[in-house]
């Protein structure tokens, strides 16, 4: 039961964590054209 007072605290870290790296990625534009790339590979042949 004690170790409920670690996990549950490391876990709310980590998914604050989690969050704020997938909104710096959405704001950086990381996610603006995902068909680009794809089709960049198909196209430098």
């Amino acid at each position: 039961m004690e170790i409920l007072y670690l996990l549950i605290p490391i876990s709310v870290v980590l998914v604050i964590f989690i969050i704020a790296l997938f909104w710096w990625a959405l704001q950086g534009g990381q996610f603006d054209d995902v068909e680009r790339e794809g089709e960049r590979i198909l196209r430098e042949d």
